[in-house]
């Protein structure tokens, strides 16, 4: 099994042992242990749902700060296409574009038109592999690894082609060692995220060998920063934007996969929702489906937790931002298409299976069964746990033991007392 990075850390001096995290996490990766929650790391595929709902804000994302370009001579920025539906009354997504130049970038190549580049490849990949039916998209970090961990009847399903930011970033590095004359290592790519999967997606790639970014910034850092280089770009405005209709819709859900020009598709975000698409999916219940979209956030891209705007107003935003933009203003040459697939299988990686063989396995559910009959199955998270199940895996994995469970050692204090009680009796 790989070693994997995963983004999202806790702060424990901010944690107050509610059980909030432990509930919303859809893979169970939380726990509750002497007061304080801790992530576990396999576990993990960084949704960033537990930094949402905690009341506390001990979650936090990882991610660069902007003094990551003071590393190179030459900086390029890759806004994400969500960037553009964070601001009010955005006619031109040029004027955003100037203002990252303004602030310190020296080039910016919009993450918006290398999907189209994508979304070029995935419609002649989804017409000459019917057999891979329904194609998975891999563009959500998050939906990837937990087809990895959980799903991995679907791996064969995914989508096996970079990323639109992965793309973005070797186009640009590309046109930055043509234009400049510099080396590769004095020219830093710097993409602008809107959730943490995307750092996650850098440091641990999945499908490719190496991440072509250098840094990511937050968008919610980026967006204060911008506003006042904003004002002065309206009134010089550079004519960078490379992107269209296809680029831009791909900040919200539906966007990619209206790109592909067909209705046999579905499109689905929120992670619960997900979830329940992908285990429809292992069981067969969608028949001649082309392709799935999954977007780990609600609305899309536009919903990540580093994001500023409200899911749904930055939905509308790009949808009125690209109502008067050309279909498409990027499209492929032969060389990218054969440069754009990934280079890397994808593993499935068993980390919720508890033992090392099939035998050991079976052994080990039974215990866990064994265990849930002793439980009252109110999965009230009393014990650091999220569900009564949960609790009697960590009790079988040697993590956690049975008296956890705040019924079971009121149980054993009435059984002690009673015994006590007779001692003293007999005294």
């Amino acid at each position: 099994m790989s070693e994997f990075f995963t983004s999202v850390l806790l702060k424990k001096e901010l944690c107050k042992g509610c059980i909030n995290c432990i509930k919303r996490c859809p893979t169970q990766a939380i726990r509750v242990r002497d007061g304080k929650a801790f992530i576990i790391k396999e576990f993990c595929i960084d949704c960033g749902e537990c930094i949402r709902i905690c009341p506390h804000h001990a979650k936090v994302a990882t991610y660069d700060s902007p003094d990551i370009m003071k590393k190179f001579e030459y900086n390029v920025a890759l806004p994400a296409p969500s960037l553009y539906g964070q601001f009010n009354n955005l006619d031109d997504v040029n004027i955003v574009l100037t203002a990252l130049k303004k602030m310190g970038f020296d080039d910016v190549y919009e993450v918006s038109s290398a999907a189209e580049l994508v979304s070029e490849m995935t419609r002649k990949y989804v017409a000459e592999n019917e057999d891979k039916w329904p194609v998975i998209s891999t563009a959500c970090p998050t939906v990837v690894r937990l087809i990895q961990i959980r799903f991995p009847n679907l791996i064969d399903h995914l989508l096996p082609i970079y990323a639109p930011v992965d793309l973005a970033a070797i186009n640009a590095r590309n046109k930055a060692m043509k234009e400049t004359n510099l080396p590769s290592e004095k020219i830093g790519i710097i993409f602008i995220s809107p959730c943490p999967a995307k750092v996650t997606a850098v440091k641990s790639p999945i499908g490719i060998k190496k991440s072509e970014i250098d840094g990511v910034l937050a968008m919610k850092e980026i967006y204060p920063m911008l506003l006042p280089y904003m004002k002065e770009s309206v009134n010089k405005v550079e004519d960078l934007g490379k992107s269209g209709r296809i680029g831009i819709g791909w900040g919200s859900t539906g966007g990619e996969a209206g790109a592909l020009l067909t209705d046999n598709y579905l499109a689905a975000d929120g992670i619960e929702n997900v979830i329940r698409v992908l285990e429809d999916l292992e069981d067969q219940k969608f028949e001649r489906l082309e392709f799935v979209e999954l977007n780990a956030c609600a609305g899309g891209c536009v919903g990540g937790v580093l994001t500023v705007e409200n899911p749904y107003l930055a939905k509308v935003k790009l949808k009125r931002l690209r109502k008067y933009l050309p279909v498409a203003c990027s499209h492929l040459d032969t060389e990218e298409s054969a440069d754009a697939f990934w280079t890397e299988d994808v593993p499935y990686e068993p980390v919720f299976k508890l033992g090392k063989n099939m035998r050991e396995s079976i052994n080990k559910m039974a215990k866990v069964e064994e265990l849930m009959h002793k439980f009252p199955g109110l999965d009230c998270g009393s014990c650091g746990a999220p569900t009564c199940k949960a609790l009697a895996e960590d009790i079988v994995r040697g993590v956690a033991k049975e008296e956890d469970c705040i019924h079971i050692l009121r149980d054993y204090i009435h059984k002690l007392s009673d015994e006590l009680s007779r001692f003293d009796k007999k005294k």
